[in-house]
């Protein structure tokens, strides 16, 4: 880990470049370089191929952003969060911008990425609340300068929070304007899902009641649970035929009943399937 501070004729900066453990690289999410920057003139800055996920939020001044064949206008206040394996550049004119910034990558972030852009996830948004992100990078420093025989796994924690708060805060950006309405009704679809789960729900059911294409419903219930809602379902029945195993002297019968898999051989095929060991099998061990 190295901390310089480095003057030249387009900007100022003080970076830290980190190498995390190859406990690290292999398993966790971890650090490759954070830092902050204050532009001395208009520059622009390409970049390609790297191996690396940016994260970088405006502090003040302006800029655009490049990135898969789109200019993005960028101001005070915003982020950016970027797969750097594409090309992308970002440029500051006369209202020059101060950045704060990390870049990083971890064993899962391929698929995490994805996830974030199937959720509406945009290259750049506007956050509610930059502060949060100032204080998790500055959070990330800290701990990337110490001497902390554990700080991997911290800084693990802390990029586990900035991808939380990103994937949180671009779902809520003003660019969806019926988010609060679809929450609402998604809303209303788990909590009947969540009280009745152990009778026959289906999915053209779901869309009859509340009033809502099944096709549609399906897709953003997906995006917002990660799940499809025969999974989440099935999520929901196997958790309570566990609590039933474990508290219970209920037979294998009865707890297939009461979980709405009503026929014991389906619902010992699913259990396994999803827990790996039968019930019978599950039981024994707790």
């Amino acid at each position: 880990m190295n901390q310089f501070t480095f003057q030249g004729n387009m900007e100022d900066s003080n970076r830290i470049l980190y190498t995390p453990s190859s406990f690290a690289k292999k398993n966790l999410l971890h650090l490759q370089e954070i830092g902050s920057l204050q532009a001395t003139s208009a520059h622009t800055s390409r970049r390609e191929n790297l191996s690396s996920y940016l994260f970088f939020l405006v502090e003040s001044g302006s800029g655009t952003l490049e990135y898969n064949d789109i200019t993005y206008p960028v101001n005070s206040g915003d982020v950016v969060f970027i797969d750097c394996q594409k090309s992308y550049a970002h440029s500051t004119y006369e209202d020059l911008w101060k950045l704060r910034w990390v870049h990083f990558n971890g064993p899962n972030m391929d698929e995490i990425y994805k996830k974030y852009k199937e959720r509406s996830g945009t290259p750049l948004f506007h956050p509610y609340d930059l502060i949060h992100y100032e204080t998790l990078l500055t959070t990330m420093e800290d701990i990337a300068l110490s001497s902390s025989h554990i700080k991997d796994m911290s800084i693990c924690e802390k990029l586990t929070g900035l991808l939380t708060a990103v994937m949180n805060d671009s779902w809520h950006s003003e660019s969806h304007s019926n988010i609060y309405s679809k929450r609402q009704s998604l809303q209303q679809i788990k909590e009947y899902i969540n009280n009745n789960y152990e009778k026959t729900i289906t999915l053209d059911q779901l869309a009859d009641m509340y009033y809502i294409n099944k096709f549609y419903l399906s897709r953003i219930f997906k995006e917002e649970h990660g799940v499809t809602i025969h999974n989440y379902i099935q999520q929901l029945r196997i958790t309570h035929a566990k609590r039933l195993l474990r508290f219970s002297d209920m037979n294998i019968n009865e707890i297939a009943t009461v979980c709405g898999l009503n026929d014991a051989n389906y619902f010992s095929r699913v259990f396994k399937k999803v827990e790996g060991i039968s019930p019978g099998e599950f039981r024994k061990i707790w």
